[in-house]
């Protein structure tokens, strides 16, 4: 990919609505190219300052009761119109108006959603991973080393467990950046099988692990755990990534 190709499609890869080869086609792109990271950067800061609760007002008291109003007087039944006046209004409706609707109707509609969003970019995240040979920031099978490894790294403890006695041995830890924010990975395996927990801070309550979706060969499961959002990714098949995320959520 060069900056020609790459340009487009930097508002997209910011909002992670790129699919997974555009995306590592992306990922390869931008280290040669600081014109691009450069966008990208400046991009990623103008979203998170569009986010800012500064920028977003109550209404006006006033204005919720003439709004309240309105709508009380669109729901009173009135006559229909004659037909002719329907007929005379037809002419008057802009053709750019009725494009500009329908692709409004197109974008809304084909937008995926929220969640959507964040089980693309888990897999997006796994797959680099894998390929980026970036599994590991700190490789090691002790709970007690990678745990405070995060420390200064993220603004919370993520749990970390090993669980080799059950067959599922803990090889590291890493950072990486999902739902507009950075978290904590955890890196165990089974067999030949890598297996990445995403974790960061969440509101929800608890709630046993349980298959969300399959994407691209991957399984994933989520469930939330003591004020964690968690979140297991492999190729490992279901029912033993299952019997790995309940032994981790013991």
């Amino acid at each position: 990919m060069n900056c020609e190709q790459a340009r487009p499609l930097l508002a997209a890869y910011v909002d992670g609505e790129l699919d997974t080869v555009r995306m590592l086609e992306m990922e390869g792109h931008l280290p040669a190219c600081p014109a691009c990271t450069r966008a990208v950067r400046e991009l990623q800061q103008l979203q998170q300052s569009l986010r800012q609760e500064s920028l977003y007002h109550p209404a006006p008291a006033a204005l919720r009761r003439n709004v309240l109003a309105e709508l009380s007087a669109q729901a009173r039944p009135e006559p229909k119109p004659a037909f002719w006046s329907w007929f005379r209004l037809v002419p008057a409706l802009s053709g750019a108006m009725v494009v500009c609707l329908a692709a409004l109707l197109a974008v809304t509609l084909n937008r995926p959603s929220g969640h959507e969003q964040l089980t693309a970019e888990i897999v997006s995240s796994h797959i680099r991973s894998l390929m980026a040979n970036h599994a590991l920031d700190v490789v090691s099978t002790d709970q007690h080393t990678v745990k405070p490894w995060f420390n200064g790294r993220v603004d919370f403890a993520p749990p970390v467990k090993d669980l080799a006695a059950q067959g599922f041995p803990l090889i590291g830890g890493r950072l990486d950046y999902l739902h507009h924010r950075t978290v904590a990975a955890l890196v165990f395996q089974r067999n030949k099988h890598i297996i990445n927990v995403f974790l960061w801070p969440g509101s929800e309550k608890n709630s046993a692990p349980s298959l969300d979706s399959v994407r691209q060969g991957f399984n994933l499961i989520h469930w939330n755990q003591g004020g964690m959002t968690c979140w297991a990714i492999s190729d490992l098949n279901p029912t033993e990534l299952l019997e790995f995320t309940r032994d981790f959520a013991l």
